[in-house]
């Protein structure tokens, strides 16, 4: 069994997402990040960046492994089943960079970009123009990837795929009209027809306000997917 200790936001998702793919059997330990729960000394001991997600991995056959960062984790767990991203050669390179390029970039600069668009207590109009732009930037260069690749890494649905997708959903809060990204557009198709993934987002959705009131039946609203 494996301890998910969650909150429902994009690095939270990605790590339900793969744990859903993989047949994993896992249990949630809620982190009330809105009440600064990651900031508990319980959590610091085996998450010490005060980041969620981080699990903890009781079936290893010796003692319980703890792993925090979303990356990090999503390696470990595709290590550990021998699922979603190649043992070595150009495919696990490919899973690797795309990977570091989510959690360096499309992850970081698209939470500032939905920051400032709808959560900064002053108008920074400065902060929105960068961050937007920037999204839009990142939001190209997946594009163009996808106009070659039928999945982010190549041929094959992996880990990069999971860690790159949550963060699509909030494109519009981001300064981010999809119809201009069309590969993206279809990719994120794909993607929300899977049924893991779709188990895999909404796991703790009863947590958040903003998701506990969209009807579970109306899933793909919740992405702007067109029918």
């Amino acid at each position: 069994m494996i301890d998910v200790y969650y909150w429902p936001t994009p690095n939270g998702h990605k790590v339900t997402i793969a744990l859903e793919e993989m047949g994993l059997d896992y249990t949630i330990k809620p982190v009330n990040i809105g009440k600064g729960e990651q900031f508990e000394p319980e959590f610091l001991a085996f998450s010490p960046n005060n980041r969620m997600p981080a699990i903890i991995d009781h079936d290893t056959g010796a003692s319980p492994q703890s792993v925090f960062e979303s990356g990090a984790i999503l390696v470990y767990l595709a290590e550990k089943t021998g699922q979603f991203m190649p043992k070595d050669g150009p495919g696990r390179v490919a899973v690797m960079e795309w990977l570091m390029w989510q959690m360096g970039g499309f992850g970081p600069m698209l939470g500032q970009a939905h920051h400032f668009n709808f959560y900064a207590p002053e108008d920074v109009e400065y902060g929105k123009k960068r961050y937007s732009a920037e999204a839009n930037r990142l939001y190209g260069v997946l594009d163009r990837r996808l106009e070659k690749t039928e999945w982010v890494a190549g041929d094959d649905y992996t880990i990069a795929d999971m860690a790159i997708f949550p963060w699509s959903r909030t494109y519009e809060r981001q300064g981010v009209n999809i119809d201009d990204y069309p590969h993206v557009a279809a990719w994120r198709q794909k993607m929300i027809n899977r049924p893991a993934v779709e188990r895999g987002m909404k796991v703790g959705r009863e947590m958040r306000e903003d998701l506990s009131k969209i009807d579970p039946n109306e899933f793909k609203k919740l992405f702007g997917v067109k029918e």
